[in-house]
């Protein structure tokens, strides 16, 4: 399915367009998007009730690759990708004796070992998400404790060996929630292994590396992000603040998209509308104070994120932020393009898995400020970095 990008009146986004007025949002600031640059993208998916984000944000940049290369439309099975995650992370948590996280979780990196080690294959290889059990979409909240029941008795048990059994377990509740991983199948009246089919799209998987920006680590190297849902841990180049917000301004303009994760943690992350960093970011809810507990009532001051400006982000707060886990590993989106408001300001456009929401349509703006304080990393195409900055990663 393809979908033309959604503004409150139905105006499709070319270079240059302007998005409608939309409604008031969070912020409290009434807004007019431009449209600088946009890298072409699929149709907004629906991860529902299940920890996949990191699933649909990957297949879903590399869809936006795939059509920004001319070779055609795909809709790739995160089924396909989750099933086989699961799999890989839980005998990671038993051979490390239950230290290794198990979670509906995960990193961009685990797709790209997917793709690498198992291939792909097209939606309609496997059964709809949910639809198994039920459900029009994804819903893990059956059978996400059935999986984790098997893994932790496992991981943790007194015993001295392991009966090899438990693996079939495991993936008989995978294959009753997601469907048998097929062998072969056919697409667009070709046979295809998943392997065959994942060569057939024509991406160099080599060419993907994902950039962070912290300086508990060596610029200009790489190191493994210190988050549970780096099981695997994939690695990450390491870029002062100036230089990774440099690759994404440059990326945009070029016309690519990348796979983005952040914190969205925050009460000012605004999915509805813009993000923004307010000049005070301090909880101002009385939740759980003296006056909540003799009044009976909690209150949130909002200060309108407009009033003073935006907070400047420097690298320091970056760092304190990731140190004293106020920028958590939460979600992965994709960035596709760039947008001004009517007062001139940019902001990156962002594609999300959470369905069609108004105001447009699945799809957000946030501001450079914001992408500079919660970024965790991004996974891009070594391509889309500027020469200069590729010649110091050595890549």
């Amino acid at each position: 399915m393809k979908k033309t990008l959604l503004a409150v009146l139905a105006l499709v986004c070319v270079s240059g367009s302007a998005w409608a007025q939309a409604p008031r949002n969070k912020d409290n600031v009434q807004r007019e998007w431009t449209v600088i640059r946009e890298a072409p993208i699929t149709s907004v998916k629906n991860q529902n009730r299940s920890g996949t984000c990191w699933d649909y944000s990957s297949l879903s940049y590399f869809e936006s690759e795939l059509l920004r290369l001319g070779k055609g439309e795909y809709d790739l099975c995160e089924s396909f990708v989750a099933y086989h995650t699961y799999m890989d992370r839980a005998q990671k948590r038993v051979r490390t004796h239950g230290d290794v996280s198990f979670a509906e979780g995960g990193s961009f990196y685990d797709v790209l070992y997917c793709l690498k080690h198992y291939g792909i294959c097209p939606q309609e290889a496997m059964p709809f998400p949910g639809s198994l059990y039920g459900d029009s979409l994804f819903n893990f909240t059956a059978m996400w404790p059935q999986a984790e029941a098997i893994v932790d008795a496992i991981a943790k048990t007194k015993a001295k060996t392991i009966p090899v059994q438990w693996k079939d377990n495991l993936s008989s509740v995978f294959a009753g929630y997601f469907g048998q991983l097929p062998t072969t199948f056919d697409y667009q009246g070709k046979a295809y292994t998943p392997k065959s089919f994942a060569a057939s799209l024509g991406l160099n998987w080599d060419d993907y590396v994902s950039l962070t920006s912290y300086t508990h680590e060596p610029f200009y190297s790489k190191f493994a992000l210190e988050i549970p849902d780096n099981w695997r841990w994939g690695l990450s180049y390491n870029l002062p603040l100036d230089e990774f917000m440099e690759v994404m301004d440059y990326a945009v303009r070029q016309g690519y998209a990348f796979a983005w994760g952040a914190d969205v943690s925050e009460k000012y992350f605004n999915y509805n509308g813009a993000c923004v960093v307010p000049q005070d970011t301090r909880d101002r809810s009385t939740t759980g104070s003296d006056a909540e507990r003799w009044s009976g009532v909690a209150t949130t001051v909002v200060q309108p994120i407009e009033a003073d400006g935006e907070k400047t982000i420097t690298q320091e707060m970056r760092q304190l932020a990731y140190d004293n886990w106020e920028t958590t590993d939460d979600h992965g989106m994709v960035i596709y393009g760039l947008a001004k408001d009517q007062d001139g300001k940019e902001f990156f456009m962002v594609k999300n898995s959470w369905g069609e929401y108004e105001p447009y349509g699945g799809k957000f703006f946030a501001s450079k400020g914001f992408v500079a304080y919660k970024t965790m990393n991004i996974l891009i195409n070594k391509n889309a970095i500027p020469k200069a900055i590729r010649k110091k990663l050595g890549i």
